[in-house]
């Protein structure tokens, strides 16, 4: 265990559910864990008891907090939750958290197998919807450029991230074609417990995390995980963005919780210690700033700073987030005056550190 993560309390210890099981977390709450084909290798998804007016009347049953990519294996370690888990009641309802593939993959494929609606802010079912279909400045296609554009050289990398034109869609292949909005501050009534909605910006377009007071629960997704920095990254849907902001801002947002709310995240163990938490993920960023802050120096392009920022080896899966992440931290300090931005005659753009200035800015 790392020196940050030593600071944070899981209670559960090392204790995991395996595939096609659940470990109750609380009354009514059911934690379930299955594997993703990626460097970060599984997901944890929950289970609220429920009960649910569906239009037709009330119906017991259970709400699916995300759901996982759209693939065979997952779909059958569902299948072995619904015989094992469900305590023969239906799902009755998938939320899904935000739009990233492991989280609303089989939205799709469960609404349809339950007929249940889906819940999910305005931004992140928009974007699921439009990266689904694989619209123009969506696709897979218009990475390349995006890439290029900042310093990526590789030809056999540009290849490979050319070849993922259909990457989103493969884990996505479809999405229902209406959902019910969640939105900031909503209470949602999940069984005998209000969930309040706290949307989270940066690491996707409107990320919704919910805390039930009751129970002093937060479901955290991919906003505040554990062992991990949660990615932000500036895409080519979004070339002027300024994710690293948005995510800081955004961590305030939990600061209002109990110090001792059991996290429940989308990736590692249920933990507390949350407050603790945010200040780590904070402090890692304003790290990560000072570090790219004085490689611009000399001009930097993110292609330059990604070796800064990440110093293991990467797939053309990290690679691209990576980039995206460099990038992030590029754009932080050009937007705050820090840096200053220029593209060149090769085409790729590039910057560098401003006047005295700058350090005022990371500082404060």
């Amino acid at each position: 265990m790392n020196p940050l993560e030593s600071q944070l309390d899981y209670p559960l210890g090392d204790i995991l559910p395996e595939v096609g099981y659940t470990i109750e977390l609380a009354p009514g709450v059911l934690w379930l864990r299955m594997a993703l084909p990626f460097a970060l290798n599984h997901i944890n998804l929950w289970l609220l008891e429920d009960v649910f007016d569906n239009g037709h009347g009330v119906v017991h049953g259970w709400t699916a907090i995300d759901c996982g990519i759209a693939s065979d294996e997952m779909r059958a370690a569902w299948e072995r939750i619904f015989k094992k888990a469900l305590r023969g009641l239906p799902i009755v309802r998938v939320l899904a958290t935000h739009c990233h593939p492991d989280h609303v993959g089989l939205a799709d494929w469960m609404c349809r197998r339950w007929n249940a609606p889906l819940w999910m802010t305005a931004g992140e079912y928009a974007f699921a919807r439009l990266m689904s279909a694989g619209l123009p400045g969506a696709d897979g296609s218009a990475a390349v450029p995006h890439f290029q554009r900042h310093g990526m050289r590789d030809a056999d990398m540009l290849e490979k991230v050319a070849g993922r034109q259909g990457y989103y869609s493969g884990m996505v292949p479809a999405m229902p074609a209406s959902y019910n909005r969640i939105q900031d501050g909503d209470a949602v009534a999940i069984g005998a417990h209000e969930w309040r909605v706290i949307s989270g910006f940066g690491h996707s377009p409107e990320h919704a995390a919910l805390y039930n007071a009751d129970l002093n629960i937060l479901i955290s997704g991919d906003m505040v995980l554990p062992r991990i920095s949660t990615n932000v990254s500036v895409m080519a849907i979004e070339p002027e963005a300024d994710p690293v902001r948005q995510y800081v801002a955004s961590l305030q947002k939990y600061t209002d919780l109990p110090a001792d709310t059991l996290v429940l995240p989308s990736h590692g163990k249920p933990f507390r210690g949350l407050h603790t938490r945010i200040v780590q993920l904070t402090d890692h960023h304003t790290a990560r700033l000072a570090e790219v802050l004085e490689a611009c120096a000399t001009p930097q392009c993110a292609a330059d700073i990604v070796p800064i920022m990440f110093k293991r080896p990467l797939d053309t899966h990290q690679m691209t987030f990576a980039l995206g992440e460099a990038l992030a931290h590029l754009h932080k300090l050009w937007l705050d005056g820090a840096l200053t931005r220029q593209i060149g005659a090769d085409g790729i753009v590039r910057f560098s550190r401003g006047g005295s200035e700058a350090n005022s800015i990371i500082e404060g």
